[in-house]
């Protein structure tokens, strides 16, 4: 028996959810892996031209780190609004902003063209992206958990994480084809403007899908609970200023289970670019290629690590990737000096089915964590601060470790420490499998959705 706030949905309705969810977080991802992408490729030559190919890609890449600053403050606000008035509203406005400012990048004129004004409106459209995708993420995954019973959450939930393989493989294709087609000289004039612009289409795909589906009941529950206690005088602080204030402690562990993830993520797709082509000195078609079989196998097995956390819990599945990773470190860059390509392609797949380990559960893993009337703007923030110290400078350190030291050993080092990092956190987290999202922190034996001791489990609620 469940309580009510968490009766699942039937099948063909949680499959409508996820599906919305999916497809959105695909478009979103794509859009944002898609500067990431062309940031190693073109926007070093056409917005920051520089004597030196690697200074030139740093300037870039420093670009691409601006967009991260910008996810905490969309996580804030909208993490605030979809706390107040919902998931789904949320969830259409962020995907608007992201598609207009993608679409928007693909007019802008080079630094050959305006001078200075080429990088800099490229700056502003690129924190329009963060500041989009920093509240795209807590909804997503938030409206599946909440949709879903309390059984099968890790499964349900994981699917908009592989909404970022998805986005990147749909993303590193469309570059790889047209690249493939076309001269580096076409693809330099105009070949790279065409994946900016079908961001409008996508956008519009989207848009529509998202419109059908339903608000989270657990919220609507929540709300309406909220809205009577303001009826009786009750005062309401803003969610951001309750997470902060009571729930600081589940920040930080969401920050430390997602920072060996979201480096070695950005190392093993961004950087990897840049390492294959500046570094080893092969064809950029050897490593958009890799990463295309890596993000297929990536998309595709999420789902089933999350899946596995309904079982044995997101503890074990998590440490089995940020352990995997902390070893596979130092072998990826071992196989990607092979210069085979088969070799490079096996050691992305490889580096990507251990990120999905980690990947996988942390949907329902931070969910699980917060209270609803918190829950957006809790698991927004510990997600979005874990996006500026980790996924924004990774692939900036890695290519100014690159360029100081020549070799590839110092990466490996950051990245193994990283996924250090990320074992130590989730080895003394509580698990929190099986909570009941309807009830409050205090209410449930969920061990560690509080940081604090777990109670005694109600009958209403498996046992982690």
């Amino acid at each position: 028996m469940v309580s009510p706030g968490t009766v699942p949905q039937a099948p063909s309705g949680i499959r409508r959810i996820v599906a919305a969810s999916l497809i959105g977080t695909t478009i979103e991802w794509y859009d944002f892996f898609l500067y990431g992408t062309a940031a190693a490729l073109v926007f070093n030559k056409l917005f920051f031209p520089t004597a030196d190919p690697l200074t030139g890609t740093l300037i870039a890449f420093l670009t691409y780190a601006i967009g991260f600053l910008a996810r905490p403050l969309g996580g804030v606000v909208f993490g605030h609004f979809g706390d107040k008035v919902g998931r789904k509203k949320l969830l259409v406005l962020s995907l608007l902003m992201m598609g207009g400012a993608t679409f928007a990048m693909g007019l802008l004129p080079t630094h050959a063209t305006i001078g200075i004004g080429a990088p800099v409106l490229l700056t502003l459209l690129r924190l329009i992206q963060g500041f989009a995708l920093g509240g795209e993420w807590g909804g997503a995954v938030l409206i599946v958990s909440e949709h879903g019973g309390d059984e099968h959450r890790g499964f349900w939930a994981s699917w908009p994480q592989s909404g970022a393989p998805g986005g990147n493989l749909l993303a590193t294709g469309v570059l790889a084809l047209l690249a493939s087609v076309q001269s580096d000289a076409a693809f330099l004039a105009w070949g790279w403007r065409i994946p900016f612009l079908l961001s409008g289409v996508l956008v519009a795909v989207g848009l529509w899908i998202r419109l059908s589906v339903s608000e989270s009941p657990v919220f609507l529950a929540a709300r309406a609970k909220a809205d009577a206690a303001a009826a009786r005088g009750a005062a309401e602080r803003a969610p951001v200023v309750q997470v902060f204030r009571r729930d600081w402690r589940q920040v930080l562990i969401a920050i430390g289970t997602r920072f060996g993830e979201n480096i070695s993520y950005y190392v093993l797709t961004s950087f990897l670019l840049v390492y294959v082509t500046a570094h080893l000195g092969l064809p950029k078609t050897t490593a958009l290629n890799a990463v295309l079989i890596g993000s297929a196998v990536h998309f595709v097995t999420i789902p089933a690590w999350g899946a596995l956390s309904d079982r044995i819990g997101r503890r074990p599945v998590t440490l089995i990737g940020s352990g995997g990773m902390a070893l596979w470190a130092f072998a990826f860059f071992a196989l990607l000096d092979s210069k085979s390509f088969p070799v490079i392609a096996a050691a992305v797949t490889v580096g990507l089915l251990l990120h999905g380990a980690m990947y996988g559960p942390q949907a329902a893993f931070i969910s699980e964590m917060f209270d609803t009337e918190v829950r957006y703007s809790g698991a927004s923030m510990g997600s979005q601060l874990a996006s500026i110290v980790a996924g924004a400078l990774a692939p900036i350190i890695a290519v100014e470790l690159l360029a100081d030291y020549g070799s590839s050993v110092p990466v490996s080092i950051y990245l193994c420490a990283a996924a250090v990092v990320t074992t130590l956190t989730v080895a003394f987290a509580k698990e929190t499998r099986g909570r009941d999202l309807a009830r409050t922190v205090n209410d449930t034996s969920a061990p560690g959705a509080s940081g604090r001791p777990g109670r005694k489990a109600p009958q209403t609620q498996r046992a982690a």
